[in-house]
């Protein structure tokens, strides 16, 4: 079912730059303040190209894409950036510490190009939904660069491990090893052998993909395919028929550059993966008063007073709970389930005992009455990974309460995935993130 290849990507040279002033976070994990840091770090790091500041004197022809596609351009004619000699495959590992805790972890995977499907092929799933503005933001941007910089996170199934067993069991030191400002030490191995990525393509041939980051590239990606199959007057292509077999001889390539997008592969019965959850912050609500929202709570929650924003109620918590901290104190809201299915009925039953479900249909749009429209359109809602900082935003006056969540499960993303039900958006955050500059897939 999921077609995947091998490329020679464009690669920063290690002797020309430092490659941990180069590299980034996933450009809708980077804020102002981050964004900064990078330009300072390096006049060739990437941000200029997949987060480049935008300028009052901005035209139609000279803009934060015009600029980005330059800077790509400039670093390659100055071998800055440089194409492999040779399509490969590349091992990728992340060594990391859980964070709140001492665990540390290894996540393991590999780049590849994948083909792109729509959902309805049924082979790449979704499992939250998107915002308009960010894909819109997306396709001008690979427009103008005809490059693809960052990597969609792709989760499979595989109890057998075949492609951690060929890529990691040599023992074979990494190529390029960073470790980033969370301390996650990112490893990469270029893998050539065609024997190898064959064996590796073959496995992946009957496998079905879920995306766990990346899902406004994902579905950019897809409408830009289907453009340019229409130009090019080339078929997009069909799912891989299980049964056909690759050529041990040929290494498989897409029917045209567009038809594919660089992706990280990860199995998801392989242990290293972490899901944080994002906490709701709600912001400029007219009249808000805490009493009365724990009034009309009531209707649908067990309420309990918190003396502190301790997470620990949360997380020992049966069934569904938030934790609700506004200036005027902190409460353990627990589901009750009868109450809330009277008013979820029309979503299958297994999306509506999902904590993230019901926090957005019970709590943000019929108690504090925010419109799916408005939640979509980020008008009174920011989304925080540290409780921390959610707290504080609250106590400071930025926001008027904030609700602390546990995270979704890996079994419930895989559930809701692969039946065909969505969450809401930023419902989970994977950790760590996947680099962006280990490798680019330029069209061009």
């Amino acid at each position: 079912m999921a077609r995947i290849y091998p490329f020679r990507a464009l690669r920063y040279d290690p002797a020309r730059v430092n490659m941990e002033d180069v590299v980034t976070q996933p450009y809708d994990k980077i804020s102002p303040e981050m964004q900064q840091r990078y330009y300072d770090a390096s006049p060739y790091n990437l941000i200029r190209v997949i987060l480049g500041k935008k300028e009052p004197s901005d035209t139609e022809e000279s803009n934060v894409y015009t600029r980005a596609a330059e800077s790509l351009s400039e670093w390659r004619k100055e071998k800055i950036l440089a194409e492999e000699s040779e399509p490969a495959l590349y091992g990728y590992a992340q060594t990391y510490t859980v964070p709140g805790s001492d665990e540390v972890r290894e996540r393991r995977g590999f780049i590849a190009l994948g083909h792109l499907y729509d959902y309805a092929d049924k082979v790449v799933y979704r499992h939250e939904q998107t915002f308009p503005k960010h894909k819109s933001d997306r396709m001008s941007l690979f427009k103008a660069t005809r490059a693809y910089c960052e990597q969609i996170y792709m989760l499979y199934s595989d109890p057998a491990f075949t492609a951690e067993k060929l890529i990691f069991d040599s023992g074979a030191p990494a190529d390029l090893a960073i470790t980033d400002e969370y301390g996650v030490v990112h490893r990469v191995w270029k893998l050539t052998d065609p024997t190898l990525i064959n064996l590796i393509v073959t496995a992946m041939a009957d496998k079905k993909l879920i995306i766990a980051d990346g899902h406004h590239r994902y579905e950019t990606s897809v409408a830009y395919a289907k453009e340019r199959s229409a130009q090019l007057k080339l078929p997009l292509g069909q799912p891989l028929d299980p049964d056909e077999k690759v050529n041990p001889g040929l290494l498989p390539t897409p029917s045209f550059p567009e038809a594919a997008m660089m992706m990280t592969f990860v199995n998801m019965d392989a242990p290293g993966i972490t899901i944080l959850p994002t906490h709701r912050v709600v912001f400029g609500l007219k009249d808000f008063s805490t009493d009365a929202f724990l009034t009309r709570a009531e209707e649908f929650f067990t309420i309990e007073p918190l003396v502190t924003a301790d997470l620990e109620p949360l997380t020992v918590a049966h069934g569904v709970a938030f934790l609700a901290a506004s200036r005027d104190g902190n409460h353990l809201l627990t589901a009750k389930p009868e109450a809330i299915a009277k008013v979820l009925s029309d979503i299958s039953p297994r999306q509506a005992q999902l904590d993230v479900v019901q926090l957005h249909r019970i709590v943000l749009e019929r108690l504090l009455a925010l419109s799916h429209e408005s939640i979509a359109a980020l008008e009174n809602i920011r989304y925080i990974r540290e409780a921390s900082e959610a707290l504080e935003q609250v106590h400071t006056g930025k926001a008027d309460i904030a609700f602390l969540i546990k995270p979704v499960t890996l079994d419930q993303l895989r559930d809701i995935s692969l039946s065909g039900d969505v969450m809401p958006q930023k419902s989970t955050d994977f950790y760590p993130k996947l680099l962006s500059g280990l490798a680019i897939y330029a069209l061009d």
